[in-house]
C-alpha cells in the first residue's frame, strides 16, 4: 500500500522516522517529497499501524493526515 503523510510545520528527523517504521515493514521504502513537505511510504503496515509508529518517532499525527494512495499494482511480479 502507498500512503502519502501530511506532517505539517514540524521538523521532520526522516532518519527518525524511518526507524519506527522499518520495524513495522523493514522492506517498506520512505521518502520526503520536498515540494509538498510530505512523507511517502510504501508498506504493506495499515495506516492505524503508521499512526502509531509516528507517534513513537514524536510525530502525533490524526487519521486524516494519512492518505492511502489507489494501488498501482499490475499482479505482474506476485501474481
Amino acid at each position: 500500500m502507498e500512503y502519502v503523510i501530511r506532517l505539517g510545520d514540524a521538523p521532520i528527523d526522516l532518519a527518525v522516522i524511518e526507524r519506527h517504521l522499518q520495524d513495522l515493514d523493514p522492506a517498506a521504502v520512505l521518502d520526503l517529497d520536498a515540494q509538498s513537505g510530505c512523507l511517502r511510504r510504501s508498506t504493506s503496515a495499515l495506516a492505524v499501524e503508521l499512526l502509531m509508529a509516528l507517534a513513537q518517532a514524536g510525530h502525533r499525527v490524526t487519521p486524516d493526515t494519512i492518505e492511502r494512495l489507489p494501488s498501482v499494482c499490475c499482479g505482474g511480479c506476485s501474481g
